[in-house]
């Protein structure tokens, strides 16, 4: 799904990502830890193609596509999706507005016919439910007066409408309780396990991998891959910290 290659990046002229190796496979839950300014956001606007972060070396595999060679809307249209650390707010824009040309505008691109209103609206609300959202919330501003725990469950109610190949979430339990926590580990695990899916989790901490079981937990320090493991590895940041893990 997922194969990255030597891959080096910077960011105002300077060096983040050194580096970087990492093979994702389908149907597998990798989650990345490390330390502030390791890299590991980085890394996922590099995939995102976040203007400002520019790739100096290296190459990017997308499901046997050049990531690198694609524009924003065109990664997100091939099933690449990036759930940011913090949402904006985006005043004036409901998020079912947001959402539906979001949908329609990838639709377009594969050659798909859109969804009216009416279907639409169904797919949202059975989305929404599956996340313990009110749907009734979608028709406000976007994450415009929303909790930090909100804004989350409105991103994975995104991610799942969207449905991607390939879901990027960029420490997605900063700042949430263990409900909403729960939550997101509930829609993370019912959206995205699946044989034809892939999930790239960028985590300080283990304790969401407590609800979503990765296949393999890769450390990121200095911009580089500096050991993979098992589940396990996760447990043992936890104990040991990363000074002594990445050491």
């Amino acid at each position: 799904m997922l194969e990255i290659s030597n891959l080096h990046a910077t960011v105002a002229d300077k060096p983040i990502i050194r580096g970087l190796d990492l093979v994702v496979p389908t149907g597998e839950v990798h989650a990345i830890m490390g330390p502030n300014g390791a890299g590991k956001s980085t890394l996922a606007y590099v995939l995102g193609g976040r203007p400002g972060y520019k790739v100096t070396d290296g190459s990017v595999s997308f499901d046997g596509a050049d990531l690198l060679a694609l524009e924003p809307h065109e990664r997100a249209a091939a099933g690449l999706f990036l759930g940011f650390q913090y949402p904006v707010e985006i005043p004036g824009v409901s998020y079912l507005q947001f959402l539906r040309e979001s949908l329609n505008a990838q639709r377009r691109s594969r050659g798909q016919e859109e969804l009216s209103g009416g279907a639409f609206i169904k797919l949202a609300k059975e989305k929404a439910a599956l996340l313990g959202m009110d749907a009734e919330m979608l028709k406000r501003p976007v994450n415009v007066g929303f909790s930090g725990g909100e804004k989350k469950r409105a991103e994975m109610v995104q991610m799942g409408i969207m449905d991607p190949k390939l879901a990027i979430l960029d420490e997605t339990d900063s700042g949430l309780d263990i409900d909403a926590l729960k939550a997101v580990g509930k829609g993370i695990n019912s959206i995205m396990r699946a044989p034809d899916k892939s999930v790239l989790l960028i985590t300080h901490y283990q304790r969401l991998l407590d609800y979503v079981k990765p296949d393999r937990v890769h450390v990121l320090s200095a911009g580089k891959i500096v050991r993979s493991g098992g589940p396990e590895l996760a447990h043992e940041l936890e104990r040991e910290g990363y000074a002594e893990v990445a050491a």
